[in-house]
């Protein structure tokens, strides 16, 4: 029998508390449809269809920790208080009925917290050094006592994950938010044990990751997503060589990280010269753990190389038999897709089917009526 040429995606994949169907999952995108942060009906029918269509792995949206400054944006569900964990139930459970696992994203924005955001409006942001990029101050310089303070948050929270039935959890450690915001030196200026080298910078995310680890016992799947880029600057690098990565990820991966979320905004671009692998490739072969890559899946070069790479872009469906022959070979052993799936919940099933060109396109208006 011959194999489906979609097979390298359509494995099972198992790592601890997950038994996935396939290698694809959601990844997670922030929608701001939870009005007083608490995910309601219509996001329970939000991830159920994309379960329904086969994703093998729901990672939520990002779910704000309950520390008083996690919060960066109104309507964003929360992943504290007993209403918005009710909410949460019926999204894990909706989604086990059709057949998927999910994950919560796990979230702290710090320094992108801008003034008047709520809950409560007065705290201000959170950060290593009160800079919201280099050169441009936000909101408050982080005590020790309220490091302390955000890594038992979000070891509250993965504890409350797993007894909602979650089947793991994400810590977002990317995109310029705050753990992120300890890992660049272009935003941590301390000089205590947190800041300077980069095993100090690293040293908020491994007590955050252990604390995690202690909250939920060793069979409870942990993954954290990293980034070399940042919202606050596209071109910036944690890591300059497959050395440096090296010496970034290790503490990380012995801290307890199960799985690598390796963000990117094209999966395809070769992280370092001398390699065509990418950031995730890089990572699976440095750590030894699974890695998922992320970045643009099923969206036209069109798109991407008119540099529109946030909400406000139009892009036609586009193959995706790089991302297959790249997972054919092992390069890494998930693939996140965002936008693709945010448009069109049976991305995938159609893929599967044959039924490409009934892709819907990534565009405005499909932004705008969102299913």
């Amino acid at each position: 029998m011959t194999a489906h040429p979609l097979e390298p995606l359509l494995r099972p994949f198992e790592c601890k508390s997950l038994r996935l169907r396939n290698r694809v999952a959601m990844a997670p995108m922030t929608r701001t449809f939870s009005p007083g942060y608490v995910p309601n009906d219509e996001v329970v029918g939000y991830y159920r269809r994309r379960a329904e269509a086969g994703v093998g792995l729901i990672i939520t949206e990002g779910t704000t920790v309950g520390h008083k400054a996690a919060n960066g944006y109104e309507r964003v569900p929360a992943f504290h208080g007993d209403a918005a964990l009710a909410g949460w139930k019926k999204v894990v459970d909706a989604v086990h009925e059709a057949g998927g696992q999910i994950i919560p994203q796990l979230w702290h924005v710090g320094a992108v917290r801008k003034p008047g955001i709520g809950p409560d409006p007065d705290v201000p942001g959170h950060s290593p050094s009160g800079l919201f990029r280099p050169g441009k101050e936000n909101g408050h310089a982080m005590t020790r006592e309220d490091i302390a303070d955000v890594v038992a948050a979000f070891a509250e929270a993965a504890a409350q994950a797993q007894a909602l039935g979650f089947d793991g959890v994400e810590i977002h450690g990317a995109h310029g938010y705050l753990i992120d915001q300890f890992f660049w030196e272009g935003t941590n200026q301390r000089d205590d044990e947190y800041g300077g080298s980069m095993t100090n910078r690293g040293r908020f995310a491994e007590e955050i990751i252990r604390a995690v680890r202690a909250a939920v016992g060793e069979d409870f799947t942990i993954v954290l997503r990293y980034s070399q880029w940042k919202q606050q600057d596209y071109e910036a690098r944690l890591a300059q060589t497959p050395e440096e990565l090296a010496a970034f990820l290790a503490p990380l991966s012995e801290a307890g990280v199960d799985i690598f979320h390796a963000s990117t905004r094209r999966f395809w671009v070769p992280e370092f010269e001398g390699s065509d692998l990418n950031l995730a490739g890089w990572t699976r072969k440095l750590t030894g753990k699974p890695a998922m890559t992320v970045g643009s899946v099923g969206l036209d070069d069109d798109f991407l190389n008119g540099g529109k790479m946030g909400m406000g872009g139009d892009a036609s469906p586009q193959g995706i038999d790089e991302l297959v022959r790249r997972m054919a070979a092992d390069e890494f052993d998930l693939v996140a897709v965002g936008r693709a799936l945010l448009v069109d919940p049976q991305w995938l099933q159609k893929l599967v089917d044959g039924r490409s060109d009934e892709i819907k396109p990534f565009t405005k208006a499909a932004l705008m009526s969102l299913s």
